[in-house]
């Protein structure tokens, strides 16, 4: 962890290549997982020794209804990966910790204290030449306890309707082509909604800009800065969205868990709901800055 953060949620690669042994354990007050979008091509063929495999969409959201886990079904996958509610957590994963971000949003939504996102993910510590394996760790399955929800981390598309009036500050994570209106969904991804563009009055600061070229965080004082800039200070509530909220995730991590905003939460309806919604005020920006395109 770097002192100028304001909690230990995030810990460094060299802090876990020395506690691996821990994570094998079959006490699981120690648990590493990586979770990832294209399992089959990252987890399946190498990971950080002793780490549990988790598939964002099996393992960490509701398919049918388009949503995060229930609270009994985030409990059951837990347990059968052998954490319980005690377990310190580590989470790593893919796509520059989109997903294992998603996933600490979810521990936290379902009061998980000590967890844990390793600073890199995954594409740091393999550059790095830490340890790899290919072997699946065998850990006894245990009880999960979840609490919650705690919804002060979450915000839904009626808690968003209202913020509009009250001008809190919203953060669309996405890239500018997708917050401008010119593409629905990232190059590879489905477009999940019907429209393009961006909720009215949202700033564009794109997830990534929370990293460095090494995909590990930025220091405290270039993330105040960064977002200072665009007028938004941590003085009031934030809402960060993106497109199906695992961008987002990473945002809500660097303002709630790295700043210590006490107020930040991830729409992760984000813009497959919002885009979609029949009469939704949409802004769409042309070539032209001077230009802009109201929709409703």
């Amino acid at each position: 962890m770097s002192s100028d953060y304001e909690s230990d949620a995030l810990v460094t690669a060299d802090w876990v290549a020395n506690h691996l042994e821990e994570f094998e354990n079959d006490d699981p007050s120690y648990r590493l997982v990586e979770a990832d979008i294209d399992y089959e091509e990252s987890y399946a063929r190498k990971h950080i020794p002793n780490a549990i495999g988790f598939r964002w969409g099996e393992h960490l959201q509701d398919s049918v209804q388009r949503d995060i886990l229930s609270k009994d079904d985030f409990a059951e996958i837990m347990g059968n990966a052998g954490i319980t509610e005690d377990s310190t957590v580590v989470l790593y994963g893919d796509e520059s910790n989109q997903w294992a971000a998603y996933t600490y949003w979810q521990f936290k939504y379902y009061g998980h204290d000590d967890v844990k996102l390793l600073d890199g993910g995954r594409a740091y510590w393999m550059k790095n030449d830490y340890p790899v394996s290919d072997e699946k760790p065998t850990l006894p399955e245990q009880e999960y306890n979840a609490s919650g929800p705690f919804d002060h981390i979450r915000i839904y598309r009626e808690g968003v309707e209202d913020d509009l009036e009250l001008d809190v500050p919203l953060v669309d994570v996405r890239s500018a082509a997708e917050y401008q209106g010119e593409k629905i969904a990232p190059e590879g991804s489905p477009e999940t909604a019907q429209r393009a563009g961006h909720i009215p009055g949202a700033e564009n600061i794109t997830w990534s800009e929370n990293l460095n070229e090494d995909g590990k965080f930025k220091d405290r004082d270039e993330l105040e800065t960064l977002y200072e800039e665009h007028g938004i200070d941590g003085n009031s509530e934030v809402v960060t969205y993106c497109r199906i909220g695992e961008r987002s995730s990473i945002t809500w991590f660097t303002l709630h868990e790295l700043l210590g905003w006490s107020d930040v939460r991830n729409y992760d309806g984000s813009w497959t709901e919002w885009g979609n919604l029949i009469r939704s005020p949409i802004e769409v920006e042309t070539d032209d800055p001077a230009t802009r395109a109201t929709k409703g």
